[in-house]
């Protein structure tokens, strides 16, 4: 065995667990691009100003200032807080609910049931498909895609369905976990033959496997296995500076990447680590002219982590009053919102014949594994910032001013779902479509 070339395998494993290596892969992948080197895809910079337009447009409908500008102060973060209100303030309503005398429960019990929703709701969030929808009888309405998702979990969650403690349904636990099945799932989500689900046993799984996570790691979640006891670990990573309480964000990642990883099926090892949403990409090993070392073709994305760390963001700062530091490594979400945006305003092209048309919707398809996917979704990292840095020098605004994740609740994700709706009325798919087992996307 040859132990020194382990230890160097082991310390690449470790860098691509790590944000910053999601934006250096994709800024190589993105720079293949700008010299045509790519095998799926064309890049066209000069489409980026239409975007550009197109994304500040949806903001000023939306967030619009008293002098026909962007209110920044209302754009909220991207974050699962938004599909779990969808129509209706339940988050909101649920804490208010928490609070109130004389059954009030504490702040900190408060933030551990908030991170035990949405931990289970971001990783039920994967594509639903085109066709099912949730009805929810409480309020009689009727939601589709991430909405529907988000407002079924929050009913699964209120009814109990995460919980092994009789009486407590506000819960998540790793007993409760355990006991889910993939008819479990069907039946509380509505899927029937008329009703489909993409991905129903892979959410299954995934659950499960977060109960088994969470039994194996009491260092974050406890002696009963809830996702909101990470709220009691890094309560001992903050600091104090001026009344705030301060949280790096390399705290809440840690526990993310690490306390979570064996959730993720194991597509890909290195030095015995499961990488999660880490894939090749064919034409980085292409480009490399010189020796070939062992995962420099290997592009990180962890969207999935990415947006439940992003949504627990929000509840250790709304709950809690932390405040973390250190978001500016956090990347855009490279899935079909934001990347179809780019597709469909012609920043990003498919070459001619580079993948299957689907004979019945037209439209080029692959595997979440494929090489083409894994190009677009690193172009799709790489451009956001762009985007991003283009909105904001024609908004005159500081990324202080106007965060990365802000933008991408008003103006790319959005943007994306605006756009993919007039090009596609019927589904309001994206321009690729993307064949998921519910645990990428």
């Amino acid at each position: 065995m040859n132990i020194a070339g382990i230890v160097p395998l082991a310390q690449t494993a470790e860098y691509l667990r790590t944000l910053p290596a999601i934006r250096e892969r994709c800024s190589r992948v993105h720079h293949l691009a700008t010299q045509g080197k790519l095998q799926y895809f064309d890049y066209h910079p000069e489409k980026e100003d239409a975007a550009i337009d197109l994304c500040i447009g949806i903001m000023k409908d939306k967030y619009k200032s008293a002098d026909g500008g962007v209110d920044v102060q209302k754009i909220p973060p991207h974050g699962r807080w938004r599909h779990l209100d969808a129509g209706s303030p339940r988050v909101v309503n649920l804490l208010s609910q928490w609070s109130q005398e004389p059954n009030a429960i504490d702040q900190t019990e408060r933030a551990r049931r908030t991170i035990d929703l949405f931990l289970v709701s971001v990783l039920l969030d994967a594509g639903a498909g085109n066709v099912w929808k949730y009805d929810e009888k409480e309020t009689s309405q009727s939601f589709a895609r991430s909405e529907g998702l988000g407002v079924a979990s929050f009913r699964m969650f209120e009814s109990g369905f995460f919980s092994s403690v009789e009486g407590q349904p506000f819960q998540v636990d790793a007993q409760g976990l355990l006991k889910v099945t993939p008819q479990r799932v069907a039946d509380a989500m509505q899927v029937s033959e008329q009703n489909p689900m993409v991905g129903v046993d892979g959410r299954a799984n995934l659950l499960s496997s977060l109960g088994t996570a969470l039994k194996a790691n009491p260092e974050f979640f406890g002696k009963d296995g809830r996702p909101g006891n990470i709220v009691d670990f890094l309560a001992g990573r903050t600091k104090t500076d001026s009344g705030v309480v301060q949280l790096p964000l390399p705290a809440l990642w840690h526990v993310m990447i690490q306390g979570l990883s064996p959730i993720w099926p194991s597509r890909l090892t290195l030095a015995s680590i499961p990488m999660g949403d880490v894939w090749p990409c064919p034409a980085l090993r292409a480009a490399n002219e010189g020796p070939h070392q062992e995962a420099d073709d290997l592009v990180p994305f962890h969207k999935l982590t990415q947006w439940l760390t992003y949504s627990l963001v929000e509840v250790i700062e709304t709950v809690l009053r932390w405040k973390v530091v250190g978001m500016e490594d956090m990347t855009g979400l490279p899935e079909y919102r934001n990347g179809g945006l780019l597709v469909d305003l012609g920043v990003l092209t498919l070459k001619p014949n580079a993948l299957p048309t689907d004979p019945k919707s037209g439209l080029p398809y692959a595997e979440a594994s494929h090489p083409a996917i894994v190009e677009w979704r690193a172009l799709t990292v790489i451009e956001l910032d762009r985007l991003a840095a283009g909105i904001r020098k024609k908004l005159d605004l500081t990324v202080d001013q106007l965060s990365l994740a802000q933008i991408l609740e008003s103006a790319t994700w959005n943007g994306g779902r605006h756009i993919a709706k007039q090009k596609r009325p019927e589904t309001g798919g994206p321009p690729i479509e993307i064949q998921s087992d519910g645990t990428v996307f």
